[in-house]
């Protein structure tokens, strides 16, 4: 077997370990992934499993930054094609709604924030990095819209964002226990009562005045 071969034939079974980990992850969260089941989910041994991640704590990195991947590769990408300016700002935000249908049980990155809120280590450091990321491509998105002049020019883009990010949570929460198309329209509601709050005040009209002459 060549160098190239192997190394292609490694590289397929450690996604496939990883495609596993990531189901499991999002029906169990990190801290249900176990070496032992996983390795039998996939036909091999668990010294097999760990030829390829050194470490429980190294696949459950692995997990998170696939989680992140796919994350961003539904969820913004595709709205980045739309213009700059609200339209943009609500694919993301829609994309996000969206997201919950696709999570084969749960979203693996907002378990591991209630999995490592409290728990200093190198997931933790993850969790807080990438929902730091997020926060910025939210705030940004805002500020193109007040670039765009549809969004006030006092904006507070952070704060902006973090209202937005607690709409998408608790349709995240209420799609699970009420139903999806009910929490979306209640959160789509939302953002837009959101985004009227926030909006440039329109100048007023101007009312021509009939001559007197």
């Amino acid at each position: 077997m060549s160098t190239l071969t192997a190394t292609n034939k490694g590289a397929a079974t450690r996604e496939a370990i990883l495609d596993q980990a990531y189901g499991i992850a999002c029906s169990a969260g990190l801290e249900g992934l176990s070496i032992g089941p996983l390795a039998a989910a996939v036909g091999m041994s668990k010294s097999g499993v760990f030829a390829h991640f050194g470490s429980r704590e190294d696949l459950q990195l692995a997990v998170l930054d696939k989680a992140g991947e796919r994350f961003v590769a539904y969820v913004l990408l595709p709205a980045l094609q739309q213009p700059r300016g609200l339209v943009r700002l609500r694919a993301i935000v829609d994309a996000w709604f969206d997201w919950s249908r696709h999570t084969d049980g749960g979203c693996v990155l907002l378990g591991a924030v209630s999995e490592y809120d409290d728990r200093p280590g190198a997931l933790r450091d993850w969790v807080v990095e990438q929902q730091k990321r997020w926060r910025q491509v939210l705030a940004q998105a805002v500020q193109l819209c007040v670039d765009t002049g549809e969004l006030g020019a006092e904006t507070d883009t952070e704060q902006l964002a973090f209202e937005i990010y607690g709409t998408a949570l608790i349709v995240h929460h209420d799609a699970g226990l009420f139903g999806f198309d009910a929490a979306v329209a209640r959160g789509r509601r939302a953002l837009e009562r959101l985004l009227r709050s926030y909006a440039a005040p329109r100048a007023p009209a101007v009312v021509a005045v009939p001559s007197l002459a």
